[in-house]
């Protein structure tokens, strides 16, 4: 009675595992003949047109380039590839066709003339063409207008990357016209008009107050102070007392 069980409980535990073999060497068939058919999607993004089409053919697939969908990007070179679908790693069927779009590169813009300009019409201008202002100095230039731009850099017309920085140079006065305003209190009118005068600047205001005890024509007040810087546009304010004033 034994022995007959024994061999009983060793028949099923053969034909357990044959049925587990069958199933698994089912299994694996069936997953071959599915698959069989089947690649992974290549990873196209940053290579150039024929890489692209090369690595696809490899993995018996087509290339298709998407017209119209192109954009900027100043990581991917020109004509490379920026967005690929299906995406790299998909699974697919030999045959099958990836839609690639072709990089534009670096969005480039032309820089504007500056020259002329105010600062903040540079500013302005430099924003309006997707610039933005860099550097700026003063410079001395002859002929130009203090606190307009002179030069620039790059120049005008020069293709660069959208939101490059743009250097200004903006003019100053010549240094060697600005001068020292000197003390002309209790001086004659006549004498201070031939000094500016000879030095090419402009008395602008003269008012007349009567003031006891000094002769008329003396300065009595005077702007700038003493000491200050005087360029040549600026405008010189005096007071001096009245010609019926006597000693």
């Amino acid at each position: 009675m034994g022995s007959r069980v024994l061999k009983y409980l060793a028949w099923l535990a053969y034909s357990g595992v044959v049925v587990v073999a069958f199933v698994v060497s089912g299994y694996f068939a069936f997953n071959l003949f599915v698959r069989s058919g089947v690649t992974a999607v290549p990873a196209l993004a940053g290579l150039a047109g024929n890489a692209a089409a090369a690595a696809a053919r490899d993995h018996g697939l087509r290339l298709r380039w998407r017209e119209g969908e192109e954009r900027y990007d100043e990581a991917v070179p020109t004509g490379h590839v920026i967005l690929q679908a299906p995406t790299a790693g998909s699974l697919v069927k030999r045959g099958s066709t990836i839609e690639v779009v072709r990089s534009l590169g670096e969005e480039l813009v032309e820089v504007p003339d500056l020259r002329g300009k105010a600062l903040q019409a540079a500013q302005v201008t430099l924003a309006a063409s997707g610039l933005v202002l860099g550097r700026t100095a003063g410079i001395y230039a002859a002929g130009g207008t203090p606190g307009t731009v002179v030069q620039q850099s790059p120049a005008a017309d020069t293709r660069v990357g959208k939101n490059s920085s743009v250097e200004a140079y903006l003019c100053v006065e010549d240094p060697s016209e600005t001068y020292l305003m000197p003390d002309l209190v209790y001086r004659r009118l006549s004498e201070v008009q031939r000094y500016f005068g000879a030095l090419g600047l402009r008395i602008g205001s003269v008012k007349f107050e009567t003031y006891e005890g000094i002769a008329g024509g003396v300065v009595l007040r005077q702007y700038p102070l003493p000491g200050h810087q005087l360029r040549k546009n600026d405008v010189i304010s005096l007071v001096v007392t009245t010609l019926e004033s006597r000693a």
